[in-house]
């Protein structure tokens, strides 16, 4: 699994090893024994920028299978939930995203809520049953997925599932590689900047049966309020197909997090996972640096994520944005 350009940490390359193993017993099977009898799924996990989604990117591709598929948790949901309004139940909808695929990679795996949990077990029961082979990587180990007190104790039939399913690995070096730049291409070519929009304008979007009201949308690009954005009950489903056909993202107004309710940060969690997945280009005009945006972490799961991620932006030095 390692090249010459890339040169993986200690954990990365036990992580490594392990995807290896699966690549090569998949590569000895038939294209259709795979399902019946497929080797073990790997369970990754560890803080934001370590690397699992590389090494799961590395995977995949090296896999010798066209029954495989890879989605981000969030993209993944959003076509379930489409096929439970299309076929009428959960079961035809996870039959029809299942049918054919022996691998299943999912970047991203998380649980924070009651439906989500309701779900999540559903699907890997039925992963499970059929013996698809399934490689996830998390923020949290399988012992974290649903914390909030009151719920976990309902999801740890799935933990124990998951445990005796998947091997897990932790992948959890000592450096966050986001936070050493070197990438400005999609995600990476976006700017941010502290001081307020040029861009000023009206125009609005419809967006899960309402409006969003934006500065300005043309050729691609769309520039928006925070307040605007995320300050309306919209979904991770709901930004993924606005990027169908926004490809640059400018975000105004962006406010520290201990500012604005918990609902609001989850949507930009939600918001930038999503571009960071598509590799699509976020700016950022924001009232503090990004070093005070965060606040009290805490408060909303997988913001720590997303700070990472806004840490591979350009932030240049002593730039008051006008």
């Amino acid at each position: 699994m390692e090249t010459p350009e890339i040169v993986l940490d200690a954990d990365q390359r036990i992580a490594a090893d392990r995807l290896a193993a699966i690549a090569e017993r998949i590569g000895k099977r038939s294209r259709f024994a795979i399902g019946r009898t497929g080797p073990r799924g790997l369970y990754l996990y560890g803080g934001p920028g370590r690397g699992k989604t590389m090494l799961m990117n590395r995977f995949f591709d090296a896999v010798p299978s066209d029954r495989k598929r890879r989605y981000h948790f969030h993209a993944f949901f959003a076509r379930l939930n489409a096929g439970i309004h299309e076929y009428g139940t959960i079961d035809a909808s996870v039959d029809a995203l299942l049918t054919g695929v022996d691998l299943l990679c999912f970047d991203e795996f998380h649980v924070h809520d009651s439906g989500d949990a309701r779900l999540v077990s559903r699907l890997l029961d039925t992963l499970f049953a059929r013996r698809i082979t399934l490689v996830v990587t998390s923020n949290y180990p399988p012992e974290g997925l649903l914390p909030n007190p009151y719920l976990h104790a309902m999801f740890v039939p799935t933990i124990d599932r998951i445990l005796e399913q998947l091997e897990v690995v932790s992948v959890n070096g000592p450096i966050d590689y986001r936070s050493l730049g070197g990438r400005h291409t999609g995600f990476a070519a976006g700017r941010y900047l502290v001081g307020s929009c040029e861009v000023s304008g009206a125009v609005e979007i419809p967006v899960a049966h309402r409006l969003l009201r934006a500065r300005a949308r043309e050729n691609g690009e769309l520039t928006v309020d925070f307040a605007e954005l995320c300050g309306i009950p919209v979904s991770a489903a709901d930004f993924l197909a606005l990027t169908r056909d926004i490809h640059r993202w400018t975000v105004c107004g962006v406010p520290p997090m201990g500012t604005v309710p918990p609902d609001w940060v989850m949507r930009f969690v939600n918001l930038v996972d999503v571009l960071y997945d598509a590799d699509l280009e976020l700016s950022i005009y924001a009232e503090v640096p990004l070093a005070e945006l965060g606040g009290e972490i805490r408060r909303v799961p997988d913001l720590y994520r997303t700070l990472s991620r806004l840490g591979e932006l350009s932030e240049p030095a002593n730039l008051e944005a006008r």
